[in-house]
């Protein structure tokens, strides 16, 4: 689940994002490897995944961190977060560009599928900035308008600058969410402007294909997609890429 100004979206009964990600196992594991690569070896006091959602990301934080807290901004989430993490994690109703955390309070950040609902994240990159403490780390994924297959459709035109929307067109109205691919370039220039650098990228999901994923076991695409993320992240060949960025 994305953070996003209408976080109602997310709150009908119409939304099950819990069901959405049935289905979807290659797609979050190999998310998985993305943050256990990133952060191996690392430990933190304070972690607070943004956007969270009901905690798909959230409940893979405590081994890497002592406090883990899920900001969110759909109650909907939260309840059904309430359920799917059980107890020690804090929940907390924020939206990411107004986090209720003091500054420099946090040693981890996680923001995943948040900047796809975000045409301009100029606030909720600085509210990242904000609250991380100046030896912490973020991790942020990024929907990738620059992907290989994107880049064959766009051959000779090159890749835009500016984020584009992919919603159908008789989604593009006010009262739907915003579903945006990001520029990696211009998302790091962003980064940079909030006082954010990127230290390593990983390029995820490179696999990500019902075709595959119906005739290729689950392990075997696991381990493929374990080789692929850094050796495709200088191409940013798939379309996730995942960013670990400090300050200064």
């Amino acid at each position: 689940m994305g953070d996003i100004k209408r976080a109602d979206f997310y709150d009908g009964p119409a939304h099950d994002y819990l069901g959405y990600w049935k289905g979807r196992d290659y797609e979050h594991d190999a998310e998985r490897i993305a943050i256990d690569r990133l952060l191996a070896g690392q430990h933190f006091e304070h972690a607070v995944d943004v956007g969270g959602g009901y905690g798909r990301i959230t409940a893979l934080l405590p081994q890497y961190a002592d406090h883990v807290t899920l900001a969110e901004p759909s109650q909907r989430q939260l309840d059904v977060a309430a359920r799917f993490l059980g107890e020690g994690i804090e929940r907390v109703q924020a939206q990411a560009a107004h986090l209720p955390f003091a500054t420099g309070s946090m040693d981890l950040v996680t923001m995943i599928r948040v900047m796809h609902h975000l045409p301009d994240p100029t606030a909720e990159l600085a509210e990242i900035a904000r609250v991380l403490d100046a030896v912490g780390v973020a991790v942020i994924e990024v929907a990738n308008l620059g992907h290989a297959r994107n880049r064959l459709r766009r051959l000779g035109r090159g890749v835009p600058v500016g984020p584009v929307d992919i919603r159908s067109p008789e989604n593009r109205h006010d009262d739907e969410i915003p579903f945006v691919n990001h520029n990696i370039d211009t998302v790091t220039r962003q980064l940079s402007d909030a006082g954010l650098r990127v230290v390593r990228s990983l390029s995820v999901s490179n696999l990500r294909s019902g075709a595959l994923k119906r005739v290729v076991p689950h392990r075997v695409l696991l381990r493929v997609e374990r080789a692929a993320q850094p050796a495709l992240a200088r191409c940013r060949f798939g379309p996730s890429i995942f960013l670990l960025v400090a300050k200064g």
